[in-house]
């Protein structure tokens, strides 16, 4: 896996913090609120459980794309870098299909739903660090579109780090909490900022489609 391809991971998470503001934003007020005065552990359990389903899901995912072999990597290469495509167009504002995935996992949500509610209200780290990895599979078209993307990252171990570095980009937004929770939507949602984040990965799909086509 190119380093490049981490730091778009992470440039995604980062720039799609106000989709992820507006997802999960409710639920980390509510787990900061039940206990101000642990508010940092807590936050930081409940993320440490998101970022490791976002990985295992990777793993998986990754995994699988291994089978298919050379042919079949070159063809999820090909996915892949059309992906990073339509995650800089959603980045930059310009076209939003990708929340259309969101559909794709409603059916699993379903059995996972009912246990985040189990864990309500958040009093110590393990039931945040469980509620953070039953909220990991929220769907979500932002996340979906990544992990589509680690299919061809080569290995479980790959996925795996494709998807912690998306996560890793999510946490700044997802670690603050009312007044700079709200400055920094602002921040992530300058048009001129998203433009610039999105047309950097557009540009990162667009020579990876480059360079697979070129091998051919």
């Amino acid at each position: 896996m190119a380093s490049m391809d981490l730091w778009a991971a992470l440039l995604i998470g980062l720039m799609g913090g106000s989709h992820c503001l507006g997802m999960c934003g409710g639920l980390m007020t509510a787990v900061a609120l039940q206990s101000p005065q642990r508010r940092p552990s807590l936050l930081l359990s409940y993320n440490l459980g998101r970022i490791s389903s976002y990985m295992l899901a990777g793993a998986l995912v990754a995994g699988l794309g291994s089978l298919l072999g050379n042919h079949g990597w070159q063809f999820l290469r090909l996915f892949a870098a059309i992906m990073l495509i339509l995650m800089g167009l959603y980045i930059a504002g310009w076209w939003a299909a990708l929340t259309h995935l969101e559909r794709w996992g409603q059916r699993l949500w379903r059995h996972i739903s009912p246990y985040t509610r189990k864990l309500l209200p958040v009093r110590h780290n393990g039931q945040a660090l469980l509620l953070g990895i039953c909220w990991g599979w929220l769907p979500c078209g932002l996340v979906y579109s990544t992990l589509s993307w680690s299919l061809s990252s080569g290995s479980s171990v790959e996925g795996a780090l494709l998807m912690g570095a998306f996560g890793l980009g999510t946490l700044p937004s997802m670690l603050a909490t009312g007044w700079f929770a709200q400055q920094m939507k602002g921040w992530m949602q300058n048009p001129w900022l998203r433009r610039l984040s999105g047309l950097i990965i557009i540009a990162w799909g667009l020579y990876s489609l480059r360079f697979l086509l070129h091998l051919h």
